[in-house]
């Protein structure tokens, strides 16, 4: 199966173009019908694969999308503006001042190929509203912790099943035995989208603050550990890294996040797109991370962020959404989520 590179996807959302073209999404539908049609499953299961609102149901199957809640339709959208690049260098009240103005429309033209692709298949469309192009489907399945969005009601159409704990096999790196456990540890990623100039910078700052840091660069930074205080790696096993460490630091994304949290670990999240910015407002909702803006990353407040952070209260918040996650089952849910739309 065909899909568009983690370097394209982040150019285009930087560019404040839609995620997708529209004959992208037409080039996977194609390649959805023939899998489909090989397999013959009897319900298709979708990640972010936004082409199978169409193509699932033309081959008449039923459609579960796996999703984040703050895209639900059932609640507004609150938007806060990405750090995009046309907006960079702008004041920022001014960048705000545009995005409320400029974003409405903008967001209705990132809805648009998913909107175009469900009418030219014959189906109904979005109405262009980015909630229900990032969510369309038979059912909908959340992979959050329920109290961050209390707002979310469980319906017919979509509920809750929990993060799924799945990561990528990553073998643990040879220095792994050689970080001390009696120390200030901290995880620090920014994923393969994260800026990797502000990446060295953080692993700098946290090692002058004292901090041993273990660091995952997605192979987008060069940096080199020193066995001591800085451990560096291309990936790591995220969740094994969260509850090592102290403090997770992340570009705010609920994947990262939600492993820090499942491990009881406060989140600083350096966020860029529209999605991190969402998942944090929740996150500091709960009193369990903070949220810095990547274009704006000043090692004053850096080091504010993080010296909070270690307050019992963050801890407390995040340790009550780690006893939260134990408690949820994504496996269950989403196997008694497929037999109850089948029957």
């Amino acid at each position: 199966m065909d899909a568009q590179s983690p370097e394209v996807f982040a150019e285009r959302l930087a560019s404040a173009r839609p995620a997708f073209s529209l004959p992208r999404l037409e080039s996977y539908v194609t390649q959805d019908l023939e899998l489909i049609a090989a397999v013959r499953p009897d319900v298709v299961v979708g990640d972010f694969r936004l082409s199978l609102a169409a193509s699932a149901r033309e081959a008449g199957a039923p459609y579960i999308s796996i999703s984040n809640a703050y895209w639900s339709p059932d609640q507004p959208l609150r938007a806060i503006r990405p750090t995009v690049g046309r907006f960079r260098g702008w004041p920022s009240l001014l960048a705000d001042t545009a995005f409320h103005v400029l974003g409405p429309p903008v967001l209705r033209w990132h809805a648009t190929p998913v909107h175009q692709l469900l009418i030219r298949h014959g189906f109904t469309g979005t109405d262009r509203d980015l909630r229900r192009a990032f969510t369309e489907a038979d059912l909908i399945l959340f992979a959050d912790l329920p109290s961050l969005f209390p707002e979310v009601a469980p319906t017919t159409r979509q509920r809750f099943i929990g993060p799924p704990p799945w990561e990528p096999p990553v073998a643990l790196p040879p220095w792994w035995d050689s970080v001390p456990d009696d120390v200030l540890l901290a995880y620090l990623t920014l994923g393969s989208s994260g800026d990797a100039v502000a990446l060295v910078q953080m692993a700098d700052w946290l090692v002058q603050m004292g901090f041993t840091v273990m660091v995952a660069t997605a192979g987008r930074a060069s940096l080199d550990g020193d066995g001591r205080r800085l451990f560096v790696a291309d990936y790591l096993p995220g969740r094994a890294c969260a509850q090592r460490a102290g403090i997770v630091i992340c570009n705010g994304g609920s994947p990262t996040a939600n492993q820090a949290l499942a491990a009881g670990r406060p989140v600083l999240g350096v966020c860029s797109n529209l999605d991190q910015f969402l998942n944090m407002r929740a996150v500091e909702g709960r009193g369990a991370g903070l949220t810095l803006r990547a274009d704006h990353l000043r090692r004053a407040a850096f080091e504010r962020a993080v010296v909070r952070l270690q307050g019992p209260s963050f801890r407390a918040a995040a340790e009550a959404l780690e006893a939260e996650a134990a408690a949820l089952d994504p496996a269950a849910g989403l196997a008694q989520s497929i037999e109850d739309i089948l029957s």
